[in-house]
């Protein structure tokens, strides 16, 4: 078992999980209790979200018989294997979505048309360089949404709240695979790298700016002027975040392993659920005393987190 204080991007493993999200079975969408606007926030941000992992597993499949490095190859396998557990989950939560936001329906269904599309007609050097251009994002909200764990899902529906927590630990696990397939087959395009991590900003606020207001319109949220700018501003606020966040995407010397917010100076609860779940437990379902739990449990002997 590999020492839970190493950087979380050493050796991830693929955890095949499975969360009850079947379209019968009860599901919290509103499911923060904290702060109900970043629920819906989340949800909309990440509607399109396996979509995309759907494109970024063709992508990377396509991409894997280029490379030559068999570490990489590896990761390559392994984040293709934790993407397609997200896009399953996640697809299947979008389920609940489109029951209680009609109005997204067509949205999604735009969103899901043109990630087929894309897979199918855009070439490797177009397909890797969005693949990792998005990925900057995924993996950054993941280190964001961790650090402001107590702030935006503290009190949450116990499996929502594990849902998302595993996501966003996952993301930063394999946040920089896509950046080193790009680096290693199209390195020397540094100005295309930038592009595409610009094209993928615009695609991730289009598709969050179309969805967000009509969730908060459907969740009564814009019905006095007061309440609606605050709700607005909201997302504003949550795009705004994450997009200052990827600023030194831009340099030259970037890479995801040195990003300011992704050091090994790591997350404590990312640590504690990465142990609890490699120790077989239950990570389905995290309430209060789960988490408090995963926070108490003592590192492994030797670990220079102990």
């Amino acid at each position: 078992m590999a020492e839970h204080s190493q950087h979380p991007m050493d050796h991830f493993p693929v955890r095949p999980l499975r969360f009850p999200l079947a379209a019968d079975q009860p599901v919290a969408v509103v499911w923060s209790r904290t702060k109900p606007a970043f629920s819906v926030f989340l949800n909309a941000l990440a509607m399109h979200v396996p979509h995309f992992e759907r494109y970024l597993v063709a992508s990377l499949r396509r991409a894997r018989e280029q490379i030559r490095d068999p570490a990489l190859k590896r990761d390559v396998t392994a984040i293709i294997g934790q993407e397609a557990n997200h896009s399953h989950n996640l697809t299947a939560f979008n389920q609940h979505l489109r029951a209680r936001y009609p109005e997204a329906v067509a949205i999604d269904d735009a969103s899901i048309a043109w990630f087929a599309r894309h897979a199918a007609e855009d070439d490797l050097k177009a397909s890797v360089g969005f693949t990792a251009g998005y990925e900057t994002f995924t993996f950054l909200a993941g280190m964001i949404i961790l650090q402001h764990h107590d702030r935006w899902f503290a009190d949450a529906d116990p499996q929502m709240k594990a849902l998302w927590v595993w996501h966003q630990v996952e993301e930063i696990e394999h946040g920089a695979v896509a950046f080193e397939v790009w680096q290693h087959l199209f390195g020397e395009h540094e100005w295309t790298r930038k592009w595409m991590v610009l094209k993928a900003a615009l695609h991730i606020a289009r598709e969050t700016v179309l969805l967000y207001p009509r969730m908060a319109r459907r969740e009564g949220w814009l019905r006095s002027p007061w309440q609606a700018m605050k709700t607005l501003a909201f997302g504003g606020e949550m795009l705004g975040r994450l997009f200052l966040a990827a600023l030194p995407v831009f340099s030259r010397r970037y890479h995801p392993r040195r990003h300011p917010i992704a050091t090994t100076a790591q997350n404590p609860i990312q640590i504690a659920w990465r142990r609890y779940e490699a120790s077989g437990g239950d990570v389905l379902a995290i309430d209060h005393a789960k988490l408090a739990a995963m926070l108490r449990m003592a590192p492994p002997a030797g670990s220079p987190m102990g």
